[in-house]
């Protein structure tokens, strides 16, 4: 069976949505990342050219970017961004949840890259963390901790639904019948 794929549909749609960052506010505080993106694909050619873009006037003309090739299914050597290339670079010591962008005239700047999928108050909270000023936490401390909390989240709303679905104020905490009746009834004083 032969079959066919369409791979310029999420670069099109990717043209047309404005990069989701997260960028540090300019302070004399260094810290481990500048801020956070969160891409809407695994595909560098339809991602960086928005990135690049977004981040011009901010901090000026990105000219090289590396990445970690375990998150990303395809790393090209250039990417063109506005009648230039933008060099690509990888490397498997980086951090695999980090971009590094780099200008030949003004710096360096890591990034924090949400992955894709992710939900969106998880991809709140994780912009949102890249972006404190003087941060101490890496990309990969990050993203193990919203791992953590996101697992924690889950349960508490599972709990909850639970507690909900087997008779809520009936139920002690503990999940045990409290043995009395929700029912409203006229000889326990409700009318």
């Amino acid at each position: 069976m032969t079959r066919t794929l369409d791979r310029t549909a999420p670069r099109d749609l990717a043209a047309e949505l404005p990069a989701r960052l997260s960028l540090t506010p300019k302070t004399t505080l260094a810290g481990q990342l500048d801020g956070a993106w969160w891409p809407y694909s695994r595909d560098l050619e339809a991602e960086l050219p928005p990135l690049a873009a977004a981040l011009e006037e901010p901090w000026g003309r990105i000219t090289r970017v590396t990445v970690n090739p375990t998150r990303w299914p395809v790393v090209p050597n250039t990417v063109a961004v506005d009648g230039r290339m933008l060099h690509v670079g990888w490397f498997t010591e980086q951090d695999p949840d980090k971009l590094i962008l780099l200008s030949y005239t003004v710096g360096r700047w890591d990034l924090l890259v949400v992955p894709p999928e992710t939900a969106p108050a998880a991809a709140a909270r994780l912009m949102s963390a890249a972006a404190i000023p003087g941060g101490v936490l890496t990309a990969g401390v990050l993203m193990s901790n919203e791992a953590v909390m996101g697992r924690g989240i889950r349960d508490a709303v599972r709990r909850e639904a639970t507690w909900e679905g087997e008779g809520g104020a009936c139920m002690s905490p503990f999940g045990k019948p409290m043995r009395r009746s929700a029912l409203l009834l006229s000889g326990n004083g409700w009318r």
